[in-house]
This record gives structure tokens, sequence and C-alpha cells, in this order.
């Protein structure tokens, strides 16, 4: 006797607040793209607060991804779909086991990275169904206004323009994502980079209080601005597209021809360095503004002060995060003893920052210290010291380390950003292609990888990730290699040398009289490199 499968049906339809969508199966998981959560933040919504979407009649067809914000010129990337044109950046995508509204499954809601001015939802790499899949859980990726549009901190807007999009998307959820399966009580924010370090400000945040139960940051940046060296850098922006940094001036411009005054002030921000301090060599103009009332203060003084108590956390970084960097920028193991001397000068912590890693790391070389520091500062110790903070607020933290390598043991090392591929699965993908081209993921990797989806779609569904939360004492982290194991946390010299040292949001450096906004400054000697966090 034989049996039929069923036949998995082509289409699925949904209502929402705004209307109906209808998605497509694909296998084995329903996915509905482009679905609006908010109207385009253009004419009089531009440099606004998101607004909610209009409604339509009907059924709107959510096949394709919603057009990514305006940014920087072939930021896309090479494998990138071909995306329609458009003003309705503001757009979320579902991936979904069963859109049944009884099945109450977890939630993860997905914030892309990109130093705040780059990067979009419909990127292959964020291709969600294996985590969907194989986690039977809801997820959903979402686009929200990158770089001047987002983050400039300029007059007649709200800071944090991208964060409050990221609010509206996560109000989205709680309120439309039970008709797709999802559980509107058990939501899980996570993202990487700049995505990490929105989940940490959006901890901080009272107008995200109560949208999600769980958190997890993969490679936090320490770059949070305040409101004076904001300001001061959307001055130098707004003056690259021969504006003034207010919203009027700002709105005669298209925004698709914004980005480029952000690329122009890149490319001479290390020249600043006596202005925008740590700020200046990383070449992004760009991050969550300390502004007092959007985002009342840092990430670590808000949770360590309980803002995040009743939030379970998830929180970690890559071994060899700033080598992509450096590589990236043709400088990988070039820096000179001069160049690691003033790197050194400008991030090692305490007045004696630099003789204390070059005791701490004798053996190093020049350009092992340029990098090991710029790890440190930008990535390792503000995601540790967030797990820190969650435990002194009273809540829990469980803490991660990537160590496996790029494939082949090469120069990358766990480099940043190599976390994605191995999450997603995604190996012939964006990042996916430079740090597994020409190679077939081996047995090991493949296996990593799947235990990374176990342990963040079982923490979103229960709260454990399957290793110990982080205490003071045994510090113990989920080592991620080809065997994960969990071991003390491995990079304790760097812990020690960054001891008692605060985390807070980065300062303007003198005053602006005297010292025109394009005036050049001392330049430093510290080999410059394009941040994607």
């Amino acid at each position: 006797m034989t049996t039929t499968r069923p036949v998995e049906p082509v289409e699925h339809v949904v209502g929402t607040a705004a209307g109906a969508v209808r998605g497509r199966w694909e296998d084995g998981v329903a996915v509905f793209r482009g679905i609006p959560y908010a109207q385009p933040p253009v004419g009089g919504a531009r440099f606004a607060a998101p607004r909610p979407p209009r409604p339509w009649d009907g059924i709107r067809d959510a096949d394709a991804f919603g057009p990514p914000a305006p940014q920087e010129a072939g930021a896309l990337g090479a494998t990138a779909p071909v995306l329609p044109a458009g003003d309705e950046w503001l757009t979320v995508n579902v991936w979904t086991p069963d859109p049944d509204p009884a099945a109450h499954r977890p939630v993860m809601v997905w914030i892309h990275g990109g130093a705040y001015k780059l990067g979009h939802s419909g990127s292959p790499g964020y291709d969600a169904r294996l985590i969907a899949r194989d986690g039977d859980t809801v997820v959903v990726t979402l686009n929200y206004r990158l770089g001047i549009e987002g983050f400039a901190r300029i007059e007649g807007a709200p800071a944090n323009l991208g964060l409050l999009d990221q609010v509206a998307a996560l109000e989205w959820v709680r309120d439309n994502i039970a008709g797709f399966g999802g559980d509107p009580g058990r939501v899980t924010v996570f993202g990487e980079s700049a995505g990490a370090g929105s989940v940490a400000a959006l901890l901080a945040m009272p107008r995200a209080e109560g949208l999600f139960r769980r958190a997890i940051a993969q490679s936090v940046p320490g770059t949070y601005f305040s409101d004076e060296l904001a300001r001061d850098m959307a001055a130098a922006l707004a003056a690259e597209a021969g504006l003034r940094p207010t919203a009027a001036d700002l709105s005669t411009t298209d925004p698709r021809e914004l980005p480029a005054a952000g690329e122009a002030l890149a490319a001479k921000m290390h020249r600043y360095t006596d202005r925008w301090g740590r700020a200046a060599p990383t070449r992004t103009p760009f991050a969550p503004v300390v502004d007092g009332e959007i985002l009342p203060t840092a990430p670590w003084r808000a949770l360590a002060a309980g803002a995040a108590r009743d939030v379970e956390l998830v929180v970690g970084h890559n071994r060899d995060e700033f080598r992509l960097f450096t590589a990236m920028a043709g400088h990988l193991g070039q820096a000179s003893e001069e160049q690691a001397a003033r790197t050194l000068r400008l991030y090692a912590p305490g007045a004696d920052g630099e003789s204390a890693y070059r005791s701490a790391f004798p053996d190093a070389t020049p350009g092992e210290l340029h990098e090991r520091v710029q790890t440190d500062w930008l990535f390792a110790l503000p995601s540790l010291r967030l797990a820190e903070a969650q435990g002194t607020g009273g809540g829990r933290a469980h803490v991660y380390e990537l160590t496996l390598p790029a494939p082949g043991g090469g120069p990358l090392g766990a480099c940043h950003a190599l976390d994605l591929p191995l999450l997603f699965g995604t190996f012939g993908a964006d990042l996916g292609l430079l740090f597994f081209a020409g190679t077939e993921p081996s047995p090991q990797v493949r296996e990593l990888s799947a235990f990374m989806r176990r342990a963040w779609t079982a923490f979103a569904a229960t709260g454990d990730p399957g290793w110990p939360a982080y205490d003071p004492e045994r510090r113990r982290v989920q080592i991620l290699d080809a065997e994960p194991t969990v071991a003390p946390y491995p990079e304790e010299t760097s812990r020690r040398l960054w001891e008692g040292t605060e985390f807070g949001p980065l300062p303007l450096l003198g005053g602006r009289e005297g010292q025109g906004i394009g005036s050049a400054s001392v330049r430093t000697g510290v080999p410059h490199t394009r941040s994607t966090s």
C-alpha cells in the first residue's frame, strides 16, 4: 500500500492590523517579505519618529523584500538580490514554521549590523529559514533608518531615529505576530555588531520596555556618542553636503544623496582625533546617541542600575574581532612599531596603558598589539562588561566567545562577523563567501553551526542556552569551537587590563571656538580602517 504525502500549500494569507498579507511556503516554512511596520519616512514624515503604516484594502503580496534604507554606494554586497526601488524602507519579514494563531511559538527579532550606516534585512546572509525550521521558532527581520536619516543628531529631529524605528518594529511584532504563529509574550531581540549595539541600547531605552523578554547581543561595539560629540559630527556631516545640521536644511536634499556626505566625512575622520578621540579612526560617524531622553544613559550604566534586570541576556564576542578590518584595509600584520605605539596610546586604558599592554603580551608583534587593543576596546570588553553590568543590576547573563578560526586556519582567525554565516547557515552568501570561499564547510563547522542555532532558539524558548550563567568569580563562558566547551573566560589578561575602566558615551574633546569643524587637526598615524560594525 502506498501513501500520499500531503502537498505543501504554495501560499498563505495572514491578517495584520493594517491589512492582510500573502506569503509563500519555502522549504518547510512560510515566508512573508516586505510588510510595512511604519509609513515611509519621507515628505512630512522625514526626520520624524515612525508613524503607523497606512491600512490597505484587499490582500497585499508579501513575496519581495522592501527596499533598503539609503546607504553608501556598493554597500549592499555582491550577492545582494535585486531589491525594489522606492521609499518604503521600514518593513519586516517573517519566517514561520506554521502561521497558526494557536501555535504560540517563541519569536526572535533580528537587527542587522553595518556600522549604523550599512545593511538591509534582504541580505541573503540573513535568510532565517534554518533558524525558524530547525528551532521551531518564528523569526522576524527588519530594516531601519541608517546614517544621517537614522542616527545624525540634528536640530528639529528626535535623536536615534533608527532606534525608534526598531521600537516601532517591536510594537508591530507585539500587535501582529500571533497571527503568524508567534507568542508576543516570548520575544527575543538578537543582533550582531551595530545590531548588538542596538540591542544593548534597547535594553536601556524606556520606550522599549516590555516589548521583549530576552536579548542576544553578538559583538557589542563600545561606540555610543555623547550628545555633544554627536552634534559636532552632525555639523561636519551637513557641511559635507553644503548644509546646516537641521532637519529643515537636510530635508531639501534627496535622502539617497546624503550618504555621500557620510562617505566623504568617513574618509577624513582620522584627521580629527584631537576632537573626536577614539571614534575618529573608526571611519564611522554614526552611533546611538546618549541624548538623555530617547537613550537616557549608556547601556552599561543603565543595566548596572537594574534597567533590564527582568530581561534574560546572552552576550558574547569573537576572539580576533578586529582582524577583519585590518585585512579589509590591506594592513594585516603590517602595523609598524610606531603605529602600534600610537594605537596603544589612543585605546589602552589608564595613563600607562601602553606599558601595561606590552607587559601583559610580551611576545606580541606590533601587528598583534595593534589588533588586540582594538578588539578589546571595540568589542570584547564592551560585550563582557554588559554581562557584568546585568549581574550587578540583579539580572542574569550568559556569555560566549567564538574561537573557531575561519576555514583552513587562515589569517582571519575568529574574526568579526564570522558568527553570522555560522548562526544562519548561509556559508555561500555575503561574508560567508569571504570566510568559506572555495571550501566546503567541514563536518565540525556544520555541527557548530547547528549547535549555535540550537542554543539561540533554546534560549528564546526557555531562557536557557545550555550553559551556566556568568558570575564574577568563576567567569564560566561557552567556548564556540570545533568542540564546544564551557570554560573560564579565555581573555583573562585583557579583562584584568580593563578592570575598573568604565564604558560610557564617547566625549567631544575641546571646544568649537577658534577651531572650525572643517579644519585639519593633528594626524595620529593610526592606520584607519573601514568598520562594518
